[in-house]
């Protein structure tokens, strides 16, 4: 059978148009598309990042250790409080528990034999500092340890884990938050990640295009306690759930017509 000349020009078209729409479709998906040299070494200036300052209401891992361990075992009997039920990068139950000192709304942890101290406004490395100072008071050469035990961000949309989570350290970008959630979906709207970030009682929100290495140069960059990170459903995940409702409609419709048949004959 031949084809005529008409034929051939519109299969073309056609198959022209579902290549275009495939390569439009893979520079969405691709991360940093605008570095394209592979060839050639290439370096990005990022936002500095700046020490995260302690909080009402956080809680902290606090460790003393000295010459004699058994000195500073009561210290280190920490109190533990309800958690939101995460853990270190990773979902459980709600009833979980975090191990911690609560930084009270004064901003005050009540160590045993050390007493309240005031650490609001302080980084981790502060707070150790003036820890250990007190310390010295009832121990020799005391070493302490301090960290966030409930640095908590929150993750929505379309990621392969959406969740909330107790990140490992202090130092997270929302690249590495997005690689603890399973990486977004193929649905995922990668040129517009939203970050909500609560400052002196309002919400900042932040806008990260994974498409360009700009996101390296963005004040979100490195996360903060209590984060939201949302990423939007893009229009092929829209066209994906009208699809899947026509055909449970569809069915429900054959269904029915069937069922009227049926009880038509009887």
């Amino acid at each position: 059978m031949m084809i005529s000349s008409t034929v051939k020009i519109n299969l073309f078209l056609v198959a022209l148009c579902v290549y275009l729409s495939a390569c439009n479709n893979y520079k969405k998906i691709a991360y940093f598309r605008d570095l394209q040299d592979i060839d050639k070494l290439q370096s990005i200036s990022e936002t500095a990042y700046t020490e995260l300052k302690i909080k009402a209401d956080d809680i902290l891992s606090i460790t003393i250790q000295t010459i004699d361990p058994l000195n500073a075992t009561s210290v280190n009997q920490i109190t533990t409080m309800p958690s939101v039920g995460v853990s270190l990068g990773t979902v459980v139950a709600p009833n979980a528990q975090i191990s911690g000192f609560l930084v009270d709304k004064d901003g005050f942890i009540e160590l045993p034999m050390l007493g309240k101290l005031k650490l609001i406004g302080l980084s981790t490395i502060e707070a150790r500092e003036l820890i250990r100072n007190k310390a010295s008071e009832f121990y020799k050469q005391p070493s302490v340890q301090v960290r966030f035990a409930n640095f908590k961000v929150t993750i929505l949309g379309e990621v392969a884990k959406p969740a909330p989570y107790i990140l490992p350290n202090e130092k997270i970008s929302v690249l590495d938050a997005l690689g603890l959630a399973g990486d977004l979906t193929i649905f995922g709207k990668r040129e517009n990640i939203m970050l909500v970030r609560e400052n002196n009682g309002k919400k900042d929100i932040y806008r990260f295009n994974l498409n360009s290495s700009e996101t390296f140069k963005s004040p979100a960059f490195y996360l903060q306690q209590n984060d939201i990170i949302y990423v939007e459903g893009n229009k092929a995940k829209a066209a994906t759930l009208n699809a899947a409702r026509t055909q449970t409609f569809a069915l429900i419709g054959s269904i029915m017509s069937v069922l009227v048949i049926l009880f038509s004959r009887i």
